[in-house]
């Protein structure tokens, strides 16, 4: 049996399937595909991939109840793919469990990116994750909660870690606001985006070496943050 990772593919447009599964299985990737909802569950049960990428417009069941149903059994990283007015949708899916989307039409450097990345996630599932997150010039020990950026300690408030700390354990994943809002301030201050604006302003100045141009604290607008980490 092929130790290539295996990746299953669940939309219901006959030539996103076709091109995706050509991608991927010039990169070497074991693909199996699905045009329905049901069809994917089942598919996913039976042969547990190491990724799922999702379409949210599903002909059976909406691509939302799949994902659901999917975080009911498995952690299995899932990228949701979805058209641009879709917004909504996106931000219910990633809350419920989903770890990236694309946008249709998608490239496909992008497509292998967001791929590469969701697949360290599901190594990670399976083994001890790295609690040492470097990013460009910044060092974060998750373990020994210690910050620093060209070898200098960074010092950061209880709440700037925690923010910093929840993103960079997360890095690569796409985190929604309220996610974020939840697992860094509590479910009573769920929807004060306001104070994650500031805090993620107060990351970039100490962290980023140019806060207006970030490169590791990135905004997905609309929809939350993603913390990008060296490969």
């Amino acid at each position: 049996m092929s130790n290539d990772p295996h990746i299953l593919v669940i939309d219901d447009e006959p030539q996103i399937l076709r091109a995706i599964r050509t991608i991927l299985t010039e990169k070497q990737f074991q693909v199996t595909t699905a045009s329905r909802g049901q069809e994917g569950l089942t598919l996913a049960a039976a042969h547990e991939p190491d990724l799922i990428i999702l379409d949210l417009g599903l002909p059976d069941m909406d691509g939302v109840d799949v994902c659901t149903r999917l975080r009911e059994w498995t952690q299995t990283p899932i990228i949701i793919l979805s058209a641009r007015d879709s917004e909504h949708d996106k931000v219910v899916a990633l809350d419920i469990g989903a770890d990236d989307y694309l946008t249709k039409p998608f490239g496909i450097e992008e497509l292998l990116a967001r791929v590469r990345v969701a697949l360290r996630h599901s190594i990670q599932h399976k083994g001890e994750p790295s609690r040492v997150v470097k990013a460009g010039s910044i060092t974060i020990d998750l373990a020994w909660h210690i910050v620093k950026r060209d070898g200098e300690e960074v010092k950061l408030t209880a709440i700037q870690y925690r923010l910093l700390s929840y993103l960079a354990g997360n890095h690569g994943r796409v985190l929604t606001h309220q996610n974020i809002l939840t697992s860094v301030w509590g479910p009573s201050n769920a929807e004060h985006t306001e104070y994650l604006r500031v805090y993620v302003r107060q990351l970039r100045k100490k962290l980023e070496a140019e806060p207006e141009r970030p490169q590791h604290i990135l905004t997905e607008p609309g929809i939350g943050y993603r913390f990008i980490a060296d490969e």
